[in-house]
C-alpha cells in the first residue's frame, strides 16, 4: 500500500494558527484538544486521500478534495490536493462555521 507524505503551505500552516489561536482565547485545553484531533484526522491522508469527498462537487477534478473533521458541534474543513503518488499537499483549513477558506 502507497503511504502518502502529508505537507502544508504556509497558508494552511497560517490557517491552522488562526483557528488555534481563536480557541486559545477561550480555553487553552479545547485549542489543544482541537488541535490534537485535526492532526488524527489528517493521518487518514498518509494511506487514504481518495476517500474524501471531491472539492466544489469534483469541479475541480478528481485531486482536488476537502476532509471534514468532526469536533464539537461542528467542526473543520481541509482542503487538499493530491499532488502525485506520493504527496498530499494541505491547502487551506477553516472552521466548518466560516462561509469560505482565508
Amino acid at each position: 500500500m502507497n503511504r502518502y507524505r502529508v505537507r502544508f503551505t504556509a497558508a494552511a500552516e497560517e490557517d491552522l494558527l488562526r483557528l488555534y489561536d481563536f480557541l486559545l482565547e477561550h480555553d487553552l485545553a479545547l485549542a489543544q484538544r482541537a488541535l490534537e484531533v485535526i492532526r488524527n484526522a489528517l493521518q487518514l491522508l498518509e494511506q487514504f486521500p481518495f476517500s474524501c469527498r471531491k472539492a466544489g462537487g469534483g469541479q475541480h477534478g478528481p485531486r482536488l478534495r476537502e476532509m471534514v473533521i468532526p469536533f464539537g458541534a461542528a467542526g473543520y474543513v481541509a482542503l487538499f490536493e493530491i499532488e502525485d503518488a506520493s504527496t498530499v499537499t494541505i491547502l487551506a483549513m477553516r472552521h466548518q462555521r466560516e462561509n469560505d477558506y482565508h
